[in-house]
């Protein structure tokens, strides 16, 4: 087991307040080497997982870590250009509901 402490040098915050519980991450590079000079086991397994977008509340519960460790590794790896951080797609940018309704009642019809 390792001290959380140990994980973070420390750190108590992050420098960065980018992060949000659904703030979702998506690792730049692919593919990842197998060892990043810097980079603790933790950074990478982050960099595994977010191939694909996850939210900073999965990736917590996948490294079973607090939320605030989590963000301060994920804002070590959005210091280095290793992750890409935004919000969550909103409601108004999703296709609207109307639409979604009319494609609903003409497949009915069929």
């Amino acid at each position: 087991m390792v001290r959380t402490f140990t994980l973070t040098g420390g750190r108590t915050r992050p420098s960065r307040n980018d992060f949000t519980l659904i703030t979702l991450v998506t690792t730049v590079e692919q593919p990842l080497p197998s060892v990043v000079h810097g980079l603790q086991p933790e950074h990478l397994h982050i960099l595994r997982m977010c191939a694909q977008p996850l939210a900073v509340a999965e990736i917590s519960a996948y490294l079973n870590l607090p939320v605030s460790v989590t963000a301060i590794l994920l804002s070590d790896l959005l210091e280095q250009g290793r992750i890409l951080a935004r919000p969550p797609i909103h409601a108004v940018e999703s296709p609207q509901i109307a639409l979604l309704q009319k494609v609903r009642n003409g497949l009915a019809r069929l």
